[in-house]
């Protein structure tokens, strides 16, 4: 599944139609905006979602439009469901809050749970903890996840660097 010799990453959230397609089109921009021009082959970057719900769905229209705003095509990207396979296939699975964090935990055998983390742990800003589910919502609540996630993918691949660096 995964590249091997590369930085592997899966962003998670419940359906893979919102959140988690959004961080990984936004972290696969960043690393190909990178001055550092060779950075994005050094990962291995895909989403997922704990439910099955919308597995084979392009991502929820609002998404799309959202990072095409921002210059960042999701179009491509299909719903799956997170696999067992992918706790061993992984080197960092990062999910979107608290819930699909439980969700992966309860999921991920013992010796991989180091693996899972809350994707904002990596936000400059850590005073939210969850990146919030915009699906059911109004407003900017879209904006606000695009937000959230260019800054953790700012300070994921700043904590990466500093990590496999040393």
């Amino acid at each position: 599944m995964t590249a091997p010799n590369k930085i592997s990453v899966l962003f998670v959230c419940m359906g893979n139609i919102c959140r988690s397609p959004t961080a990984e089109g936004v972290f696969r921009a960043l690393l190909k905006n990178h001055e550092d021009t060779a950075l994005v082959s050094r990962f291995f970057i895909d989403s997922a979602g704990t439910t099955a719900y919308h597995v084979g769905s392009t991502p929820d229209q609002r998404s799309q439009k959202t990072a095409r705003q921002h210059g960042v095509d999701l179009s491509s990207q299909r719903a799956r469901q997170v696999v067992d396979e992918d706790f061993e296939a992984f080197d960092w699975i990062l999910a979107m809050d608290s819930s699909n964090y439980a969700d992966l935990m309860r999921q991920c055998p013992n010796h991989y749970q180091h693996k899972v983390r809350l994707f904002l742990e990596f936000n400059p800003d850590q005073s939210l903890k969850d990146v919030p589910d915009p699906y059911y919502g109004v407003g900017d609540g879209f904006e606000r996840v695009y937000q959230l996630v260019s800054q953790a993918s700012s300070g994921f691949l700043s904590h990466v660097l500093a990590t496999t660096s040393s």
